[in-house]
């Protein structure tokens, strides 16, 4: 491991790290250098890390890293996919009979294996296989009770390992997976109204992403019955072992190897709540009308009441399709058959394996005693992160939908998206199933409400400062700098940085390291980091409370009015802090003046002076570092009155160009409301 993956695993920043390798004698020793990094022994790391307790990372993510670490070791003598089965087949085994799995020889596992699975349904051949390999299945069974306990249940542990699925090489594994968080609200979405009797159904099930995701969801008194299918025998048997160990019986499952799901067993008065996944397709086979046949026969074969949420190709499901197409006339059957309730189109990624493939999700559901509400909620995500908030907006609004019988109403009304009429729809062959303005509740938000009043606002700013630009333009007069050409033979002496800190003329300040956590946007005093510095942010933008920062950090320090922040990475910026009273974020620092000196500096002429030394020693491409350290930077020498004159010139140049800046951040209002309130249709621009 290098140091940047062992700071992502304990989540720490990077020079973290590199202090607690050279402050602490007990941290592992570097084995080998990849390039210029040094790389580490991570099993060795992720020991000293729960034996240490340092980092931010809980115990039991690392325990459950460091069994999967040591897990590769049986890439040696297994594939990815055979390590993933025998591993899943053991933790399955030692769940259900309770016997230990260390303390048992190979003959003894299969046994239990064969007493269990007599008919081989789910784990025996795996465990038979496991008994094959000699001196390596100690290391198994190990490994399967260090998952085991460090995930305190059977379940969390097989989970676990299918979460590391592309990185134990299984990759026929990976091309299934789904996003957790996505699995999780599609669950939601289907189960919300199930009751405790409904059947759970799941065809192309791959390894139980959903099936999981739904049983997590259900209560302990609830009796789902669990039904899937896939033509992947190796999958089908991994997922009725993964579902097996999260407490489900045998008789309440039936996943069957096959092309549909056993749906004709459920009783028709029975509820079911159908989660599915469409196969992907590559873009240049992709066929939106063979996507739509495949969601025609997963609900034509339901016979009862249904609630079903189904994953599928955004080509097929929201975007535009050939006028009067196979495919048109079979998406419009959907809508004016009443079963298409919701329409979702989400973000590219949502199948890890395939970044790039876009993909939406449909809600369908019917129930015989209800009318066709001749409606459907449409929401846009795909320009948005699937953050939990977001999910959660999603499920909530598709739930007020339907507790409105589907019809939707001013009390009823969702926060994203927008509810097409169906009629509408049909009368327009091909159109893309994606909502074409904002919903009521954005339009009349208060955040559109305000909107003119912020815009007048900003009007009313931006006059202000325009005003106030000509009064101080008559009052000061035009901008002279009142530079000339230095005399032949007049040259003035130069310095360092280094020197001005020897000669008591400079002090420097180390930064503070912050953690991310403890910045917000609300807090007592601004912090300023690489980032505010550099230009990337404004100064301001990042705060910190009063209580954490005197009580979380030791020596804590705030500037000085005057005081020169500087920072060298990621490039070179030097920032005058006026006010005084921030804090300094590492990797930046404090270049003081000390006033008290015989020829004391003048601030902003120091740091243009440092920002010029910068721009003649900045680092050339391939090179790590720049020429010269900021102590080395040579600067000119000025004379007290040039010094002062200079000064006074910059001050006048930042006075002028703060108000600059006042305007402009005016007008950048101005143009963000204004092209937010066309843009969602609550303003229009008058002609007259």
């Amino acid at each position: 491991m290098s140091s940047a993956e062992i700071a992502a695993l304990a989540q720490v920043q990077r020079p973290v790290v590199t202090t607690w390798a050279r402050r602490h004698d007990d941290f592992p020793r570097p084995v080998a250098r990849g390039g210029s990094r040094l790389m580490y022994d991570g099993g060795a790391v992720l020991k000293w890390l729960l034996r240490t307790g340092r980092g931010n990372a809980p115990a039991s993510t690392l325990e459950a890293e460091l069994a999967l670490h040591t897990l590769t070791a049986g890439l040696d003598f297994l594939s990815g996919m055979e390590l993933v089965e025998v591993l899943t087949a053991l933790i399955c085994l030692r769940h259900h009979d309770g016997g230990s799995l260390t303390n048992s020889d190979a003959a003894d596992l299969v046994e239990r294996a064969r007493f269990l699975d007599p008919d081989d349904t789910f784990l025996r051949r795996e465990i038979e296989r496991a008994a094959r390999l000699g001196s390596a299945l100690p290391l198994l069974t190990r490994q399967a009770e260090s998952l085991i306990e460090g995930a305190y249940n059977a379940a969390d542990a097989l989970d676990w390992i299918l979460d590391a699925r592309r990185r134990l090489h299984a990759d026929d594994l990976a091309v299934t997976a789904i996003l957790p968080s996505v699995a999780t609200c599609m669950a939601r979405l289907a189960t919300a109204h199930a009751p405790d009797t409904a059947a759970i159904a799941n065809p192309d099930c791959g390894v139980g992403d959903l099936l999981a995701a739904a049983q997590a969801l259900a209560d302990v008194d609830d009796v789902h019955t669990y039904l899937a299918s896939d033509r992947d025998e190796s999958a089908v048997r991994l997922t009725r072992r993964r579902i097996l160990v999260r407490g489900v019986f045998a008789y309440g499952m039936d996943i069957a190897q096959g092309d549909l799901p056993p749906l004709d067993s459920v009783d028709a008065h029975t509820p079911v709540a159908l989660l599915g996944t469409l196969p992907y397709a590559a873009a240049e086979s992709r066929d939106p009308g063979a996507a739509l046949e495949r969601v025609g026969d997963l609900v034509g074969d339901i016979v009862g009441p249904f609630t079903a949420v189904i994953l599928g190709p955004a080509d097929a499901f929201v975007h535009p399709l050939a006028a009067h197409s196979a495919a048109d006339r079979l998406r419009r059957t959907f809508l004016t058959g009443g079963r298409l309730k919701a329409v979702v189109n989400l973000p590219g990624g949502v199948l890890p394996y395939y970044p790039g493939y876009r993909t939406a999700l449909w809600v369908l559901s019917y129930d015989p005693g209800a009318r066709r509400t001749g409606r459907v909620l449409t929401i846009d995500l795909s320009g948005r992160e699937l953050t939990p908030a977001v999910l959660d907006a999603l499920v909530e609004d598709v739930d007020v939908w339907r507790e409105s019988d589907w019809r939707g109403d001013i009390a009823h009304d969702t926060r994203a998206g927008a509810i097409l009429t169906v009629a509408d729809l049909d009368r327009r062959p091909g159109f893309p199933l994606i909502p074409q303005g904002s919903a009521l509740t954005a339009r009349y938000s208060r955040q559109a409400q305000d909107r003119p009043v912020r815009i007048a606002a900003a009007e009313v700013r931006y006059n202000a400062l325009a005003d106030r630009a000509r009064a101080e333009q008559e009052t000061a007069g035009p901008l002279r700098v009142r530079t000339a050409a230095r005399p032949d033979g007049e040259s003035n002496r130069r310095t360092t940085v280094g020197a001005l800190v020897r000669a008591k003329r400079l002090r420097k300040v180390n930064g503070h390291r912050i953690v991310a956590e403890h910045l917000n946007a609300q807090g007592h005093y601004p912090v300023i980091g690489a980032e505010e510095v550099t230009g990337v942010r404004p100064v301001g933008s990042r705060r910190i409370d009063r209580d954490v920062f005197i009580g979380g950090y030791e020596h804590a320090a705030f500037t000085e009015p005057g005081d020169i922040v500087v920072t060298e990475n990621p490039s070179f910026g030097a920032y005058v802090d006026e006010q005084g009273l921030s804090v300094v974020a590492f990797p930046a620092r404090i270049l003081r003046i000390r006033e008290d000196a015989e020829r004391p500096l003048q601030p902003r002429a120091l740091a243009a002076l440092l920002r010029a030394a910068a721009a003649e020693n900045r680092r050339t491409p391939g090179a790590v570092r720049a020429a010269r350290k900021i102590g080395e930077y040579r600067i000119p020498e000025l004379a007290p009155g040039e010094a002062a004159a200079y000064e006074a010139t910059l001050a006048d140049i930042a006075r002028r160009a703060a108000l600059l800046r006042e305007q402009a951040a005016a007008l950048e209002d101005l143009d963000r409301l204004t092209a937010a309130g066309i843009a969602d249709g609550t303003l229009t621009i008058h002609t007259s």
